[in-house]
């Protein structure tokens, strides 16, 4: 498919990629993707209008020679954790600001390697390397290379950054040899105020490439040295400052674990597409680091993951964190499955009124607090991850429950916040509007329900409709010169492809094309079996869905994963 054009151009050490107009579309550049959604769910078309018209207002001139789309909700830099991933989620809408959020990473990139956790914009880029702040940047910026036109240069470019800040994790996250990456301070897994870190004293920044441990730790019971590196603690009385002893960093981390696999697993697909003979040592190198995770933090008594503080103490609290293992592809499947199984669904863990609060409900670390604060209320930025973190393993039917949730819990306000009350189940942080991560989860849920989502590295389409309260929807998502075009109305779903239908089917499903609107197979989606009967040519299936199975044209099951809990959804 020609989707479009893109040239590399290397100045002075950077790399500068230029969109060229796509022979015969549309040549101005926010048209060469697009979305379009009416639905008769007055509500729903209501967040979902709220929801583009708002996130819109999150793309910024962020240096004179690009425009980038920002976190928002009063975030005005980007960080590593949100905009590579909601850049690649936006690329759907708009190619430039999309590919931009790649870029100005790779810009920043260090000469050791590093990446910063924040940029900042302006006459130039202002990065920070203060805090690792996440990593939700292999994946996405991967993703980037089909979306504007294969073009090698870029895919060299990535590969050589993800190479370097891998080298640079295990050369300095791993000082004691044990195979387990460290966490140095509580930004470095963007867990801002989280009581997880506060309450073993972790320092809030840590702008130096040596672990906080022994005499090079600044002694925090100095003032001065507590409000240079420990910002996000209240402590009144200096007497109460903390001793080196009860600074308890580093901690060997699920979540730095999942930033190498990650990478890693992306330098393999990235040797495979390059065919540079590299494939095989990256998955051999990923495969390991799973290896570690399992062995060193997985307890399989409790079901999850726990990290270690420096003594090598277990840190009980039960943590979203083991999602984001997921997202990361760092879990493998019986892991996944098993957290899903035991706490997920849970209502006394992580499936509040409003699911998946930072800590689990039950655990004496969990706080309600209102604002920007990762020890309770569940976060915008957590259910855009839990997608890629679900669908990783073939839980598609969470993924909609979820989504029903997230709509519920937004309503008619059509405010998008950072954080919501998990047990009101309405939205938090008071004040707040327009937080992106928010607005893109919305959307990209939205997608998965009653919409079309490309899954443009497999050559897949995604066309989902659910039966939720039969209303008629026409979701379109264009790309370059090709428009797939999904309507519902009385009972059944039927896609097209630049007019022509390709397929139609009963509702309550997901039935998957390549591009060019083959089909080739139909996923169960909805949390309940659904009968469904699928036309498409001469070929007419006609099956029981069930919940997280994917079955071909002919009715054979061609992947399936539990969606048997014991709790009530």
């Amino acid at each position: 498919m020609n989707n479009g054009i893109v040239s590399s151009i290397f100045t002075a050490g950077l790399l500068l990629v230029v969109i060229s107009p796509i022979s015969g579309a549309d040549p101005t550049p926010p048209n060469r993707t697009g979305v379009s959604f009416h639905t008769s769910d007055s509500n729903l078309q209501h967040i979902f209008d709220a929801a583009e018209s708002k996130e819109l207002q999150n793309i910024v001139q962020f240096t004179p020679d690009m425009k980038a789309l920002v976190e928002g909700g009063g975030y005005t830099n980007v960080w590593i954790e949100t905009q590579p991933m909601g850049g690649e989620m936006y690329a759907k809408r708009n190619l430039e600001v999309a590919l931009n959020n790649q870029l100005v990473f790779i810009r920043a990139q260090r000469a050791d390697g590093r990446l910063p956790g924040m940029i900042g914009g302006g006459n130039a880029l202002n990065p920070t390397y203060d805090w690792l702040q996440g990593y939700c940047f292999p994946d996405p910026a991967w993703k980037m290379y089909f979306w504007t036109g294969k073009d090698r240069d870029y895919l060299l470019k990535l590969y050589s950054v993800l190479e370097a800040h891998d080298n640079y994790l295990w050369r300095t996250r791993n000082p004691n040899g044990d195979g387990l990456l460290e966490t140095w301070c509580t930004w470095d897994t963007g867990e801002d105020h989280c009581t997880r870190y506060m309450s073993r004293f972790s320092p809030t920044r840590w702008p130096f490439d040596y672990p906080p441990v022994g005499d090079r730790l600044p002694d925090p019971h100095d003032p001065k040295n507590f409000q240079a590196y420990w910002m996000e603690y209240k402590v009144a009385d200096p007497a109460a400052l903390p001793t080196r002893a009860q600074v308890l960093v580093p901690f060997a981390s699920m979540d730095l674990m999942g930033y190498s696999h990650d990478g890693r697993t992306t330098l393999a697909k990235i040797a495979h597409e390059l065919k540079n003979g590299r494939e095989d040592f990256w998955l051999q190198q990923a495969a390991a680091v799973r290896k570690r995770l399992n062995e060193g933090l997985w307890n399989p008594q409790r079901h999850a993951c726990f990290d270690r503080d420096r003594t090598g103490k277990v840190m009980d609290e039960l943590i979203h964190n083991n999602l984001r293992g997921m997202y990361y592809g760092a879990f493998s499947q019986a892991m996944a499955d098993e957290f899903v199984g035991y706490h997920l669904l849970n209502p006394g863990e992580f499936w509040t009124p409003l699911p998946l609060p930072s800590i689990a409900v039950h655990d004496p670390l969990y706080r309600n607090d209102s604002e920007n604060n990762w020890s309770g209320q569940p976060e915008g930025l957590t259910y855009q991850r839990a997608i890629r973190a679900l669908e990783n393993y073939g839980h598609y039917a969470e993924v909609v429950l979820l989504g029903r949730k997230l709509i519920a819990g937004i309503g008619p306000e059509a405010r998008f916040t950072q954080q919501f009350d998990a047990i009101a189940a309405k939205p938090s942080s008071p004040g707040q509007d327009s937080y992106g991560p928010t607005i893109l989860a919305l959307l990209e849920y939205c997608s998965r329900m009653d919409g079309v989502y490309l899954d443009v590295e497999h050559n897949q389409v995604w066309w989902s409709g659910l039966e939720d309260g039969g209303q008629e929807f026409t979701y379109t998502q264009r790309w370059g010169n090709r428009e797939w075009t999904l309507s519902a109305e009385n009972g059944k779903f039927s896609g097209r492809l630049n007019g022509h239908e390709v397929f139609s089917c009963t509702r309550g499903v997901r039935v998957v094309t390549d591009l060019e609107g083959k089909v080739d197979q139909i996923v169960g989606i909805d949390p309940l079996p659904k009968p469904a009967t699928l036309h498409a040519g001469a070929a007419v299936l006609k099956i029981v869905v069930n919940p997280n199975q994917t079955y071909g044209i002919d009715g054979t099951v061609h992947h399936s994963v539990p969606f048997d809990y014991p709790f009530h959804y």
